[in-house]
């Protein structure tokens, strides 16, 4: 059963949407950020959560519904099995150990269980729940999440060994990867690294010697674009596990424009793209 769409934007949410909006970017930012005329990445970041309604979107970021397109475009392989969804946890679940729990409709909602000895399922069961009372994306107006359906999700977890796989973070403009951004160490001493499309380094919060390219990067970049195709900016998140590539999610709003990039005049080189795949876009 799927809990209905709970959040109906009132003239009065939309109304303080670029105070909120504004506040949090020049927090981050430290500069108030351009609705009118945005050209940094970040900026058009905020420009599509106070005014793009694409209905493509809602549909891409549920992680129940975006598997049926993800393997009609690009096939059922790439596809991570779905174990279970619903809106409560069963009390005693018999899914084959490693499996991941996830909401549906938000980010950063997950938890692993690897083990029963180290696992309270109890807590989980309790945290599941804050996740599905939890209006996602409301304090920061990130209007997609108010259009999927509150849910939970079960999925065998991918990876081998105790750490958690790299995360390879697809920038897609217009059916063009621009930008990898690898992510390193997840589930504990976290960083990230952004390489372009001929991975070359761009950016990057550490100082770790460059990753080493994947062995299946074009067939992950192809796939990325065939995704990404017809859409003005998406992110494709995709892993490389024992030589084969899995999808992971689609995302729109990528750190809400909030993270900083390092060098700043990132930010501006990816806004470029971004408005390019605009113009091309426009009728």
């Amino acid at each position: 059963m799927e809990i209905a769409l709970p959040v109906v934007e009132t003239t009065g949410a939309r109304k303080f949407a670029p105070v909120r909006i504004g506040l949090t970017y020049l927090w981050r930012h430290r500069r108030l950020p351009d609705f009118i005329t945005p050209q940094t990445f970040t900026e058009l970041v905020q420009h599509r959560k106070l005014h793009d309604r694409d209905a493509r979107l809602p549909l891409l970021a549920d992680k129940v519904r975006a598997k049926a397109v993800v393997a009609d475009r690009i096939g059922s392989e790439w596809i991570i099995p779905t174990l279970w969804h619903g809106t409560t946890l069963p009390e005693r679940p018999d899914w084959p150990l490693p499996f991941v729990v996830k909401s549906r409709h938000g980010c950063n909602q997950i938890s692993f269980v690897r083990d029963w000895r180290t696992t309270d399922w109890n807590a989980l069961t309790a945290r599941s729940r804050r996740w599905m009372r939890a209006d996602y994306g409301f304090w920061l107006d990130e209007w997609l999440y108010s259009r999927i359906p509150r849910g939970i999700i079960v999925e065998p977890f991918v990876g081998t060994g105790p750490g958690l796989p790299i995360d390879y973070k697809f920038y897609v403009f217009d059916g063009r990867v621009e930008y990898i951004q690898i992510h390193l160490d997840r589930g504990a001493r976290h960083r990230w690294i952004i390489m372009d499309r001929s991975w070359r380094r761009r950016s990057a919060i550490t100082t770790d010697p460059d990753p080493a390219r994947p062995d299946t990067l074009t067939r992950m970049i192809a796939a990325a674009e065939e995704l990404g195709c017809g859409l003005e900016f998406a992110r494709v998140d995709l892993y490389e596990i024992d030589g084969h590539p899995l999808f992971g999610e689609m995302t729109f709003y990528p750190g809400s424009g909030l993270d900083p990039f390092n060098p700043i005049s990132l930010d501006q080189e990816m806004g470029f793209h971004w408005l390019n795949a605009k113009a091309s876009l426009s009728p």
